[in-house]
């Protein structure tokens, strides 16, 4: 018998040394171990922009640009540019380039660009208009880098070594102005995201001025609304506009603008909301038309060009421009909604801060940045006084001086004699040592220790600026005022308020008669009554028949009732016009219906009057106001339509109270005035009994009822609830018995 094995054990989740041993780990100790580290470097070093408005890889592009000279001087190539940025940032080539590429004036995507662009950069509104590569265009930086850029190399920000140690780059650019509400910025971080939406520099400057001058100050009354660079309209909503200023989160709508063209009936779209690309639109608007939504228009096109963004509407004679663009509004991307998030990098953590939170933080930062400049031009200052104040000790006696070097037999005794026969430091001795022969002289010196006294008073306003907070914030406001009249534009991006909007507006809909047919296997038609007139014989698939035909227009509603209690709302000029030879539309499919689910019947309604009648197998019968089923949204489908307790027999609807004959599966008949039974306003209503029933019966069949069905109709009317006669024998022979 063979040697019974020991049971494995499971193998644990682990590591493998050196030496083969597993060594047991958590799962959560090796994800945070593992992903942890990545998480944080997306967060911090790629997706989130700090308060300096720039993410790494903008900040890398542009203090590259600016090395490179290319501040004050001409355009170069941008895969010059691309490849010297590359000292910088470790990414390909091309993720470079698209950076350069998003930061350009030829892409149209910033309010203020950063790169001045000559050649295809593509269009920021343009899915399909892409750039050219980088051999084939030019850059160089924009004139308001210099704001991004002032004062960089007096020590106003934290340098840093890059990936390979042989090169410093800045940590945070010294902006003047608050750029991180002045661009847009997305980014998707892990776990995270940003959305920053821009606003007009000249109004970002005033509010950050007045949140200086005064914390308490209303930010409403001097940033306006955000102001995108494509324009467009903007609906202005303060309580939302108040919530994303407060908080950080919230979105608002903004929508194209438009004119008229009434010579070439057409209607020409020129701006169009940030969030969406002029194919977009295009192919929304086609696709409604192909689904006969919007009738109109004969022609879209898109004619954007040297000009800039054109997207033309040709109109069918007689339609209403405004009426048509309210629909175009609210079917397609011409309105959207901009969400915004306004998470940011403050001192490496990242929060979502509001406008005010936003403006303190960059306060902070900028007071920070003017704080070390001060110190360093107070630092410079210093130095250069000390300095003359030695040249000013050998104005007491210049031939001394020369005296001293020309007797010195070694150069490295220079400077210590000097120090020696003046009582001046090293660094004085050295300066006088360096002076130029021809210099040596009285008027020189002079001249140079004129300037002591200001740089005496230039010092003590440094030190005053230094020790005063206040005089810091007056600075700021300053520099604020100069970039607000240096650089500010009027607003792009127009403001509309909600009343001057026609939100509820009536869709036209063609309204002719139409005739609409309904058959057992789910299929639905509409047929006018000149085609019916020429062909009624309506063709069917095997084994279908008509169930209903109802005589309608093309303006009324549907409601296709379910066996699974649910009621699916259309209309019928959802459809499109056909003929009595084609099948029709299959209503499941049409409908978005569950896999095994089947039509019963078709309700047609304009107003929501009448009530619908629903028959169960336990014989009781319910009344519900059509009105039930009206819903202010256009929900396409209504669960619960009717109760589900016991089983559906029939359901039908009706204008005005009327008589129905029921039919048990013993053969019991009853004649029932619908009048006796009370309307619910709730669809789940269980009903009232009509037919009583023993056990093992049920309702079996019903149909309304039409003079001349029964021979003796009054010995089937009762008092409900009743259990119905059964028909005599020899007084059957008029009346009909299958149904």
């Amino acid at each position: 018998m063979p040697k019974k094995q020991p049971a494995r054990r499971p193998r644990a989740h682990g590591v493998i040394n050196g030496a083969g041993e597993i060594v047991e780990q958590k799962i959560t100790d090796t994800l945070k171990n593992n992903y942890m580290p990545y998480a944080v470097s997306v967060i911090m070093s790629r997706a989130i922009p700090e308060i300096d408005g720039f993410k790494p890889s903008h900040r890398k592009l542009l203090y590259t640009m600016y090395k490179m000279g290319l501040l004050s001087g001409g355009k170069t190539k941008s895969a010059n540019i691309v490849g010297q940025t590359m000292k910088l940032n470790p990414h390909g080539d091309a993720a470079i380039y698209d950076t350069m590429v998003r930061l350009s004036r030829g892409y149209e995507a910033l309010l203020h660009p950063y790169v001045e662009s000559k050649g295809n950069f593509g269009k920021f509104y343009s899915r399909d208009m892409a750039y050219a590569a980088s051999r084939y265009t030019e850059a160089c930086l924009a004139p308001i880098c210099e704001e991004l850029f002032r004062d960089i190399d007096k020590d106003t920000v934290d340098f840093t070594d890059n990936y390979d140690n042989t090169m410093k780059e800045p940590s945070l650019l010294p902006a003047r102005f608050p750029s991180v509400l002045v661009n847009a910025n997305t980014g998707i971080a892990v776990g995270m995201a940003s959305s920053i939406c821009p606003f007009n520099l000249a109004e970002v400057c005033k509010t950050a001025a007045g949140c200086i001058k005064n914390p308490e100050h209303d930010i409403m009354s001097t940033l306006l609304a955000p102001d995108f660079p494509g324009g467009g309209q903007l609906i202005y909503d303060r309580k939302a506009l108040e919530e994303v200023y407060r908080t950080g989160r919230g979105s608002f709508k903004v929508r194209s603008r438009y004119r008229y063209d009434k010579n070439a009936n057409c209607i020409d779209i020129t701006e169009i909301p940030p969030t969406t690309t002029v194919e977009a639109i295009v192919e929304k608007i086609i696709d409604l038309a192909k689904q006969g939504k919007i009738r109109e228009i004969s022609d879209v096109r898109d004619e954007t060009g040297l000009d800039g963004l054109k997207i033309t509407i040709d109109l069918k004679r007689g339609s209403d421009p405004e009426k048509l663009m309210c629909r175009l509004f609210k079917l397609t991307p011409l309105e959207d909604s901009f969400s915004c998030n306004f998470n940011i990098l403050i001192n490496g953590v990242p929060k979502v801060l509001g406008i005010r939170g936003i403006l303190a933080a960059w306060t902070d930062f900028r007071a920070g940045c003017v704080r070390r400049r001060t110190q360093f031009e107070s630092d410079k200052k210093e130095e250069k006084l000390h300095l003359l104040r030695g040249l000013k000790a050998i104005l007491l006696d210049i031939d001394k001086a020369v005296a001293i070097v020309r007797k010195t037999e070694e150069e490295a005794e220079v400077v210590p004699n000097l120090m020696i026969g003046f009582g001046i430091d090293r660094a004085q001795a050295e300066y006088v040592a360096e002076i130029k022969l021809r210099h040596f002289n009285r008027e020189y010196i002079m001249n140079r220790t004129k300037e002591t006294e200001q740089l005496e008073n230039d010092i003590a306003g440094l030190k005053k600026i230094l020790g005063s907070e206040a005089e810091i914030k007056k600075i700021i406001v300053s520099e604020l005022a100069e970039t607000a009249e240096k650089y500010g534009r009027p607003r792009r991006t127009m403001l509309i308020y909600p009343n001057e909007i026609e939100e509820n507006y009536e869709e036209e809909v063609p309204d002719y008669p139409v005739n609409l047919f309904f058959t057992q296997e789910g299929y639905f038609k509409k047929i006018i009554p000149q085609s019916l007139r020429m062909s009624a014989s309506q063709k069917l698939k095997e084994n279908d028949k008509v169930l209903q035909h109802v005589e309608s227009t093309n303006a009324a509603e549907i409601l296709i009732f379910t066996d699974k209690g649910n009621v699916y709302k259309t209309a019928a000029n959802n459809f499109e016009d056909t003929k009595a030879s084609a099948f029709g539309s299959y209503l499941p499919a049409e409908l978005e219906m569950e896999n095994d689910e089947r039509a019963l019947y078709m309700a047609v309604t304009k107003d929501y009057g009448g009530y619908m009648l629903f028959f169960f197998e336990n014989g009781k019968a319910a009344k519900v106001d059509l009105s039930a089923y009206a819903t202010k949204t256009n929900r396409r489908r209504l669960v619960g339509a009717y109760c589900m307790k016991s089983p559906l027999v029939c359901c039908v609807q009706i204008t005005s109270d009327c008589e129905f004959l029921l039919t048990s599966s013993r053969g019991r008949r009853l004649l029932f005035h619908t009048g006796a039974v009370g309307s619910k306003a709730s669809r789940s209503s269980q009903g009232v009994a009509v037919m009583s029933l023993r056990r093992g019966d049920r309702l079996f069949n019903v149909r309304e009822y039409v003079e001349g069905l029964l021979k003796n109709p009054d010995r089937y009317r009762k008092k409900i609830p009743a259990a119905g006669s059964f028909a005599p024998e020899g007084e059957t022979g008029g009346e009909q018995l299958t149904f």
